[in-house]
């Protein structure tokens, strides 16, 4: 048979395991006439005539009692195959588990996340990629288990699940000007800045909204990570435009307020493959970044 029906091994092991035709029929809730033909597809299949005529009662040729043994196993590994997970033991979970998402994030969540992962499976290791390997495929082809960060544009089949919202603040050494007085625009804008890029993009956000107010901030120095930013802001004069709740750690020491323009808050979102739904680990590992990212709400 070039395709041959698989179904056929199911009633390949009732009919075997019964030796009658009868029997069979009433475990497969079928009539014995519709048993019979299935009897006579898999004696069309197989090259042999399976079950014989011997006196009231049929008996099993030398190649059926050779198919029984395995007709029977390989049944019980397809239920198998077929019945929904068993509940996942975690005390004996022993995965790495891949994580996307950029510095901030790792120095501010990553900490807690790793204590409480330990917490239900001592035996699972957490691995932080670099953002700058962002691509859908890492996600398709299981390179990361999951995406961290602002979702943007990304390949439909995607799942995404919102974490928390964070908003841009300013940061500056304590004792720099701004950390005196009230932060207008226009104080702001004079300053001397740092911008976050990663694709070395000068202008974002904060500049149009600035260009709105006829304001245009003087930007001195470009980074690539929210924390490289934040330690040259601590050791001189240079303002840091940082999310907050990314960096609450990281700017211990410093004066931060809330940006004197008018900027929308961003989503910060979980992202995975669909092929990762129902697996039992990869829920768990989700419900807990889900739990360290509300703890600071």
């Amino acid at each position: 048979m070039s395709s041959p029906d698989l179904n056929l091994l199911v009633a390949l092991d009732v009919l075997l395991s019964e030796g009658s035709v009868a029997r069979a029929a009433a475990r497969l809730h079928l009539s014995p006439s519709a048993m019979s033909r299935t009897l006579a597809r898999l004696r069309q299949a197989t090259g042999d005539p399976l079950l014989v005529r011997a006196g009231r009662g049929l008996v099993a040729t030398p190649r059926a009692q050779e198919l029984q043994q395995q007709a029977g196993r390989v049944v019980q590994e397809a239920e198998a195959l077929l019945r929904p997970a068993t509940l996942l033991d975690l005390s004996c979970l022993d995965s790495v588990f891949t994580l996307r998402a950029n510095e901030s994030f790792v120095e501010e969540f990553a900490p807690r996340l790793v204590a409480r992962i330990e917490v239900d499976a001592s035996g699972v290791q957490l691995r932080f990629a670099q953002k700058s390997d962002k691509n859908d495929m890492s996600l398709r082809d299981a390179g990361i288990d999951l995406e961290i960060g602002v979702a943007g544009e990304t390949s439909p089949e995607m799942r995404i699940q919102a974490l928390f919202r964070d908003r841009f603040i300013g940061a500056v050494r304590m004792g720099h000007e701004l950390s005196e007085g009230p932060v207008t625009p226009a104080r702001y804008a004079a300053g001397r800045h740092i911008s976050v890029s990663r694709r070395g993009r000068e202008k974002g956000p904060i500049d149009e909204a600035l260009k709105l107010l006829g304001l245009q901030r003087t930007i001195v120095c470009m980074v690539s990570s929210f924390s490289a930013t934040l330690a040259m802001a601590r050791a001189s004069d240079l303002i840091a435009s940082v999310p907050e709740r990314h960096t609450l750690g990281a700017r211990t020491g410093m004066f931060s307020f809330p940006l004197p323009v008018d900027v929308a808050e961003v989503t910060i979102s979980m992202l995975w493959h669909p092929r990762l739904d129902a697996d039992p680990a990869q829920r768990w590992l989700r419900a807990c970044v889900r739990e360290v990212c509300a703890f600071l709400r």
